[in-house]
């Protein structure tokens, strides 16, 4: 089994979901998160529906740590975070590489924030309810 973290543009999550049900692996979890990779925190046309109407871009502008405000610091402006869905599934192997094309098919557009992929091992995965054990 693997864990898959996939973090994509907020926008896009709806035909992520669709996509991955129609190959059998619709089994999620979901969270809002914030972030920034090489896109360096600026928002193109993403817009948040939870934002006035008139906002034409939904960064999160978050103040510099103190700690990095001492002498000596580089940093010269607030770091801005950018709105993001993290999907994560745990499917068994043999499914990883269908998921994984899904995603990225579905979110792929060639331009900086289009989201990262992480996959990572499973040990083993207990059912609370029954206490069935998955390896």
């Amino acid at each position: 089994m693997k864990e898959i973290w996939a973090v994509i543009r907020r926008d896009k999550y709806a035909d992520t979901k669709r996509a991955l049900d129609e190959i059998g692996c619709g089994a999620m979890s979901i969270h809002s998160v914030w972030g920034r990779g090489m896109q360096k925190g600026f928002v193109m046309s993403e817009v948040e529906s939870e934002f006035a109407s008139y906002a034409t871009s939904a960064p999160k502008l978050v103040p510099t740590p103190a700690s990095l405000v001492n002498e000596g610091a580089t940093l010269t402006r607030p770091v801005v975070y950018v709105p993001k869905k993290l999907l994560v599934m745990v499917v068994p192997d043999d499914k990883v590489d269908a998921v994984v094309e899904t995603i990225i098919k579905v979110n792929r557009t060639g331009n900086y924030g289009d989201g990262k992929i992480f996959i990572m091992p499973v040990e083993e995965a207990i059912t609370v309810r029954t206490g069935e054990k998955e390896v």
